[in-house]
């Protein structure tokens, strides 16, 4: 079986910035298992996959997988869905996508960019003690989203870029998303986040991450739009807004590698 593979940069001005993530168009859908094992072959962050949807309410089904697991949510992989779509057909301004978890996405152009539909998925707060040892800061505030996301606002820039999670310690608390945050200095945010049950210890750009944030930080910033950039190695620029119960993040793709995986 030979599945188009298509390798995009999510979140990056040019290649081998942002968040790696595969694209892979199916006909229909295979076992679960078989999906996870080609994940895990290409062993980036996320791999989506797309089928073509039955009905008027999206274009395709879209699964995101890790190496190690299904998400409920993936923003980087959906940006890159969406630029993979939307540069094979000049003519079509937006695609929707149905997912299994958070509902309908989309992806639009907007100039030489895209801007993306996420669901607010606005955090509570709760006391996150034993993910605050593992990652290894002092915490001003915690908050959690039932999805698995905890945010752990810290006290500015230098104490996000400083965090030194312990993987093994918070691989061990189960499949959490936990992301570091504060006011930033080039940018109105800025962000880490650290998915080590994921296989994946640091993750590069994180869009589901600012479906998370964005909701708190429109409030403690008194505004619906501002720019957030995630510092992780390669990093990424994004901006957000709030529009009513969607995060809108806006991003580019550079498409990286284009080819055939061969399935036995």
């Amino acid at each position: 079986m030979r599945i188009p593979f298509a390798q995009i940069d999510a979140f990056a001005e040019s290649a081998f910035g942002g968040n790696p993530a595969a694209v892979m168009p199916l006909s229909a859908w295979p076992e679960d298992a078989v999906l996870q094992s080609i994940a895990s072959e290409n062993n980036l962050s996320e791999t989506a996959f797309l089928v073509p949807h039955q009905g008027d309410a999206a274009d395709f089904d879209l699964r995101w997988f890790t190496p190690a697991a299904e998400v409920a949510l993936c923003g980087h992989a959906t940006l890159a869905s969406g630029h993979f779509v939307l540069s094979s057909d000049e003519d079509r301004h937006a695609v929707r996508f149905q997912t299994r978890q958070a509902g309908v996405l989309e992806v639009a152009r907007e100039g030489d960019r895209y801007r993306m539909a996420l669901p607010a998925w606005g955090p509570a707060p709760r006391p996150l003690d034993a993910i605050v040892a593992a990652l290894g800061v002092e915490a001003v505030e915690t908050l959690w989203h039932d999805k698995g996301y905890a945010l752990v606002i810290v006290a500015d820039e230098a104490a996000v870029r400083a965090a030194r999670p312990d993987d093994r310690a918070l691989a061990a608390l189960g499949p959490i998303v936990a992301i570091v945050a504060a006011r930033g200095e080039a940018t109105d945010i800025v962000s880490r986040v650290f998915t080590a049950y994921y296989d994946i210890p640091e993750d590069p750009v994180t869009g589901s991450a600012h479906a998370v944030m964005v909701p708190y930080w429109a409030e403690k910033l008194g505004r619906d739009r501002f720019t957030a950039y995630q510092a992780s190695r390669r990093g990424g620029l994004i901006t957000c807004a709030l529009e009513g119960d969607r995060v809108i993040l806006g991003g580019a793709c550079v498409t990286v590698i284009e080819g055939t995986f061969l399935l036995p």
